[in-house]
């Protein structure tokens, strides 16, 4: 009898958790309840599944907050295997591989004073942290005290909840690099600076700090390097101040705090985002404003896990590019310049590289917060006016990193999408890509590298010391179409923009028919001999011919017509899944990580975990095949993604990865900024409403929706029937209805016709 009991509660408890796991919710209330930020953090050098940290932010923030557990300087700042925790550092990183500028911690402690990072850290376990984007709180055991942060954009308040202790210490790390720190007692505050960066700044960069605590201190010491002083005041490479107090069981300490790349005044000014909440208070408006703008997407019909991966990707989709302004004491708009060191009036942002958002990540700005874009486009007025270069990367200044010239990308999409709702110097934007793209600029990932020999060959050549000369032509073209949109729009003459159009056609010049794929020449146009199309590296940037021979995001009918027809560009687009995922790490020395992503994913040569690949799944809608899109998208979808600290399949990238997420989740894509159109692959929910900032909105009925329905049969849009492989954004802004019905099986009648296929320039020369 106890035999059959067991096997039936085993019975039960098995259905209990596969129906937990496909068990559908359909709308909540708060969204934010349902991210993440922890999502990714599981990485390391070798291995990325993020490579996120979980930032302690409101949306687009100067300032983030992050638990630190690696040590000073480690762009690995908050590993999810790490158990012991340095300190909470205050973090403008973009990403592991960028490294930090402007960064400083706050670490409390009790017991004998520990200053040094090594010495002072504390076990923590994950069992008892709370994190949220608005709030962190985590326990640390050395010290059995708790601390709580929440943020504004630019302060934030500390709470800390000490025990009973003769020696309560909190200890303010300047860091190191060139730091100063300042002690005033009679007002329980503490001010300082920090120097650390790691390149694009001015010679005189500073980010200055305050803090106001809500208690006396009793002992104020600072550390000058390895050393311990009485001093109230120091500055070396490395110093920091340490304020001791005594506690009783349970005694809460609040520490207000806040910074600026302008001056101590401004760090007081700032501090005054907090006004007169106490720590619940800010909290509160905190989740509010979080909730506020995930809600602009209102998701339905969806497992639990779809829920939070979907609004984890959204919560990271609106961190970047931050905000590097502040508001001065007229209350105008200034920042210091990352470019030449002067603070000037007006909008910055920084913190993104374009060779990753330009692809998905502003297209979903434009679509869904098309005003913060437009002072996005505002700060690179000002970047352009400051550095005389739009950046291609920026943190917070010109940094030298990743290739092409996709700021044409980010430009133009932006105008063409919002420029006439939203009014900011479209002109001299312009003026700054016909600049960037004709001239080399002071660093090789600024302005076009090889410009001289793009314009005269129609390609960048391999044997003329030009690193990756491949992407770099493949990028440069459809930059070039980007120019070419945008001087249309402008009314620019036709000879002027023409150049543009034509260039825009320079991915002919490195298609090789023998192997059907992108391959790179030298300077006599020679093909690169040998030639393996699983190289990575080489001619490439982070990838290798399978993956970038797909980069002619304005033109796949001109690729279609290369590859000899629709059915062998299909045949082509299946290669890459079918295929083994063998790869030559020769030209990089060893197998870096985007490799092995690619390797572990099991899904052939397709390496999600990378960008230039991403919008690949898409393409089977120009070869008239669209329902094997909507097979891949999905498969990527459930494959890649988990609400999980191993939760992304590569680096996320400053939102790249994660709108990539949330636009398929919508069920289209952009495959070709710059243009009017979205590609559809089938949205994972079944039922979105997409609230536009234009008071219209968006509403996708696919009831049918499930694990195994994952084929569009039929399509209505405001009751009609539709078959096209697109949508267009022009449309969607007026407000829709889209009404569709799902499938386990493909229809492979709809959207097989040429009428039906999205955007190609060669159909519109």
């Amino acid at each position: 009898m106890k035999k059959i009991v067991s096997v039936i509660l085993i019975i039960t408890a098995s259905l209990q958790l596969m129906y937990s796991q496909i068990t559908k919710i359909n709308s909540i209330e708060s969204p934010v309840d349902y991210v993440n930020p922890l999502m990714g953090t599981d990485s390391h050098p070798g291995l990325s599944n993020g490579n996120t940290y979980p930032a302690i932010a409101l949306p687009w923030g100067m300032n983030f907050w992050t638990p630190q557990t690696g040590k000073m300087g480690n762009g690995w700042a908050y590993t999810y295997n790490a158990n012991k925790i340095k300190g909470f550092k205050q973090t403008h990183q973009p990403s592991p591989w960028m490294n930090d500028y402007g960064q400083f911690s706050i670490m409390p402690t009790t017991g004998e004073l520990k200053f040094n990072e090594g010495e002072r850290e504390s076990w923590f376990s994950h069992k008892a942290e709370k994190v949220t984007p608005y709030y962190y709180s985590v326990y640390l055991a050395d010290y059995n005290l708790t601390t709580e942060i929440t943020p504004t954009e630019r302060a934030a308040r500390f709470r800390f909840t000490f025990p009973e202790s003769d020696n309560s210490n909190i200890i303010i790390d300047a860091f190191d690099r060139g730091s100063y720190v300042k002690i005033i007692p009679e007002e329980n505050k503490i001010i300082g600076y920090t120097t650390r960066n790691s390149g694009g700044v001015p010679e005189n960069f500073k980010n200055y700090f305050v803090l106001e605590f809500d208690k006396q201190f009793e002992i104020s010491k600072t550390f000058k390097d390895s050393v311990l002083t009485t001093s109230l005041e120091s500055k070396s490479n490395h110093v920091g101040a340490a304020i001791s107090f005594k506690t009783t069981k349970g005694e809460q300490v609040n520490v207000k705090v806040a910074s600026s790349f302008i001056s101590y005044e401004q760090a007081e000014r700032n501090l005054k985002e907090i006004g007169n909440d106490d720590f619940d208070e800010l909290k509160e408006k905190g989740r509010a404003l979080w909730n506020k703008e995930l809600s602009k997407i209102e998701v339905e019909g969806g497992t639990p896990d779809q829920f939070k991966t979907f609004y984890s990707c959204l919560y990271r989709s609106l961190l970047f590019p931050r905000k590097f302004y502040e508001i001065d004491e007229k209350g105008e708009i200034v920042h210091y310049s990352p470019y030449n060191g002067e603070v000037l009036p007006g909008y910055m942002f920084t913190d993104t590289g374009f060779w990753d958002t330009f692809r998905a990540l502003f297209p979903f700005l434009n679509f869904m917060y098309p005003e913060m874009n437009a002072q996005m486009q505002a700060g690179l007025v000002n970047a352009y006016k400051e550095s005389g270069w739009l950046p291609e990367w920026a943190s917070p200044g010109l940094r030298s990193i990743m290739v092409g010239n996709n700021s044409a990308s980010v430009v133009s999409d932006a105008y063409l999408k919002i420029g006439e709702d939203y009014k900011y110097d479209i002109e001299t934007l312009y003026e700054a890509l016909i600049h960037g793209a004709n001239n080399a600029g002071p660093m090789p990932a600024v302005g076009r590298f090889g410009a001289e020999y793009y314009k005269k060959l129609g390609y960048v050549p391999n044997d003329v010391k030009i690193y990756e000369s491949a992407a770099r032509t493949l990028e440069y073209a459809y930059d070039d179409f980007c120019i070419y949109q945008l001087g249309k729009k402008l009314n620019k003459p036709k000879k002027e923009i023409n150049v543009y159009k034509e260039r825009s056609l320079n991915y002919k010049n490195l298609y090789d028919p023998e192997h059907k794929l992108m391959r790179g020449k030298n300077e006599k146009g020679e093909f690169r001999t040998p030639f393996s199309p699983f190289a990575w590296g080489g001619d490439f940037t982070e990838g290798n011919s399978w993956h970038y021979s797909w980069s002619v995001f304005h033109d796949m009918e001109g690729l279609i017509g290369l590859m000899g027809g629709k059915k062998e560009f299909t045949t082509m687009l299946d290669s890459v899944f079918s295929m083994p995922p063998v790869f030559d790490e020769k030209n990089y020395g060893g197998v870096i990580h985007e490799i092995r992503e690619m390797q572990i994913a099991n899904m052939g040569q397709y390496a999600h975990g990378n960008q230039p690949i991403q919008h690949m799944t898409y393409l089977y809608n120009y070869g008239g095949e669209p329902w094997k899109s909507q097979y891949w998208v999905r498969e990527t979808m459930n494959r890649m993604y988990q609400p999980t600290p191993d939760g992304y399949c590569g680096d996320e990238d400053n939102g790249q990865t994660s709108a990539w997420y949330v636009f398929s989740a919508m069920g289209f894509y952009p495959v070709a900024p710059s243009t009017d159109e979205y590609v559809l692959g089938a949205p994972l929910f079944e039922k979105i409403i997409l609230n536009l900032e234009n008071g219209k909105k968006v509403v996708i009925n696919a009831p049918k929706n499930g694990t195994d329905n994952r084929y569009i049969k039929s399509m209505q849009i405001n009751g009609n029937e539709y078959t096209k492989n697109y949508l267009k954004y022009s449309e969607l802004m007026k407000g829709v209805i889209i009404n569709i019905d799902m499938d386990t099986i493909p229809n492979k009648n709809r959207g097989t016709k040429q009428k039906d296929f999205p955007y190609s320039l060669s159909n519109n020369m």
